[in-house]
């Protein structure tokens, strides 16, 4: 599955309003609840922060991917948003973020969650990727951008 199969310009958000990394997860949790595709808004945002708790998705390099899985959604869903400033995400790399990346899947299969998590970890560990998204200045400027990456690279 192809990251701009799972985007759309209603779930991307740039910049972000929010500065802190919970209310981030909460503010592109809404975005995909506006979307509707959420069936239980409450249970998706607490998924993913019980996930949060257990260790950060702040995967370096200036990537977060807070994820999930839970009965909350009928199959795969992303949202992407870019921070206007640095976030301390906890990342394994101690480094702030400015990309994030939700996604949230239901409970089986669990194949398209972590096929989307791999790939979406190895795209992002290209900087002129990471770069160009965040130089980007428009929702369907990023799903042009990935739209590329993922045709080059995967």
């Amino acid at each position: 599955m192809m990251l701009q199969e799972l985007l759309s310009e209603e779930v991307i958000r740039i910049p972000l309003e929010s500065t802190e990394k919970n209310t981030i997860i909460e503010e592109l949790i809404d975005l995909l609840d506006r979307a509707r595709k959420l069936k239980d808004r409450n249970a998706a945002m607490e998924a993913v922060l019980e996930r949060e708790r257990i260790m950060s998705t702040g995967m370096g390099e200036g990537v977060a991917i807070p994820h999930a899985k839970t009965a909350a959604v009928d199959g795969l869903v992303a949202a992407f948003g870019i921070t206007r400033k640095n976030v301390d995400f906890q990342s394994i790399d101690e480094k702030p973020v400015r990309l994030i990346f939700l996604l949230i899947g239901p409970m089986d299969p669990t194949g398209p969650h972590l096929q989307a998590l791999s790939r979406i970890s190895r795209l992002m560990h290209r900087s002129e990727l990471r770069d160009k998204l965040i130089a980007a200045a428009t929702p369907a400027e990023i799903l042009q951008v990935l739209g590329q990456e993922e045709q080059k690279y995967l």
